[in-house]
């Protein structure tokens, strides 16, 4: 018999995952990137990219698109050959000048955006695709185990069109963690996902990779994804590596400009720096780390509190809105120009055109050269 797809309003209604600690454990792998370079005609894609994910480690590669993040995954693959550099997994080169280890011998999972699901296969047989090296008995063993712990296993004999979007997800991370591989490397695996449903997905998936502790990257051009489910991200920009570390350290002590605005929607202040301090119509902050002359100063928007008028800055209120658990509210100052963003907790009563004092708090200002910008 077969399912007919589920109406919208049950979409979101999925079926319970299998029991935590039944996925299997792989042997994870070293992955390593040495000065890897990839170019389509007069176009740079790649520029020099070396990086080291240790065995069992859950990197998320970040960044805008085209920067190079799902290059450098296919690369990992074996799907495309480096124009330059070198792959090495466990010490062991796969790709190089001279080498080239086919896909299908490296012992990598790849869990595509669009999933790939076979059509004409069923959900079965779409799991045992990757198992060829076993017997028709240990594959289908081995995807039922696959099937069950991702919640599927009852719909082993049903096509990938009859499924909604959260249930072919859970297919094609069957699928890639059937074979048990030692490094899984994810391209976008949620991007698909409605919103109502990213999160819990989201999370099973990251405790299914971490009992089978396989080496892991994901591809993710959402930093707050990055930062919930990453041992250590890797921020990309045009083809190189901006920054890497772990996610609380990037985000309090991003390197430039660049790597700041990719994880908050700053309030961005022209001014001055002079022996250390940068001076702007908002206030004065210490900035030992940059040479004198023009400066960004950059605000975090729940860094702004709102205060009774008289009281610290003076500032009159644009307008606000209500988004849930804080409200956001835009603050006209004199000197700047454009509306200062608070995400607040507590407004004060303030009604858009009335005066309101605004403290900053210092611990969420970063301040750049203007030459970052």
């Amino acid at each position: 018999m077969i399912r007919k797809p589920a109406p919208a309003h049950d979409r979101f209604r999925l079926p319970r995952w299998g029991q935590r600690g039944t996925a299997g454990a792989s042997i994870p792998a070293q992955l390593a990137f040495e000065n890897i370079g990839q170019t389509y005609g007069d176009t740079t894609v790649l520029d020099g990219v070396s990086l080291t994910v240790e065995p069992g480690e859950l990197v998320c590669l970040l960044g805008h698109s085209g920067c190079g993040k799902t290059t450098l995954l296919r690369i990992a693959a074996g799907v495309e050959e480096p124009t330059s550099g070198r792959v090495l997994m466990d010490r062991f080169e796969v790709s190089g000048p001279s080498v080239f280890v086919e896909p299908e011998r490296r012992g990598v999972g790849l869990m595509f955006q669009d999933y790939a699901l076979f059509p004409h296969m069923t959900i079965r047989q779409n799991v045992m695709f990757g198992l060829k090296d076993l017997s028709a008995k240990e594959a289908d063993v081995a995807a039922r185990r696959a099937l069950s712990r991702v919640g599927l296993e009852h719909m082993v004999d049903e096509y990938p069109h009859t499924l909604s979007g959260g249930e072919q997800q859970r297919v094609a991370l069957a699928r890639s963690i059937a074979p048990r591989p030692g490094v899984l490397l994810m391209d976008e695996p949620f991007s698909n996902l409605d919103k109502r449903m990213r999160d819990a997905i989201r999370d099973e998936t990251v405790a299914i990779l971490r009992e089978t502790g396989a080496t892991t990257i994901v591809v993710t051009h959402d930093p707050e994804e990055a930062m919930r489910i990453a041992d250590r991200i890797v921020l990309m920009r045009s083809g190189t590596i901006i920054q890497e570390g772990r996610s609380e350290e990037i985000y309090r002590r991003p390197a430039n400009l660049f790597a700041a605005r990719f994880f908050c929607d700053f309030n961005e202040i022209r001014g001055e720096v002079r022996n250390g301090v940068a001076t702007c119509p908002v206030g004065v902050f210490p900035a030992p780390h940059l040479s004198d002359g023009p400066a960004v100063i950059c605000v975090r928007p729940q860094g702004l509190k709102l205060k009774p008028a008289g009281l610290c800055l003076p500032g009159r209120v644009v307008s606000r809105r209500f988004l849930g658990e804080v409200e956001l509210v835009h603050i006209g100052v004199e000197g700047v120009d454009r509306p200062l963003q608070a995400r607040v907790h507590d407004p004060v009563g303030a009604k858009e055109g009335q005066d309101v004092g605004i403290e900053i708090n210092p611990k969420d200002v970063l301040v750049f050269a203007a030459a970052d910008a």
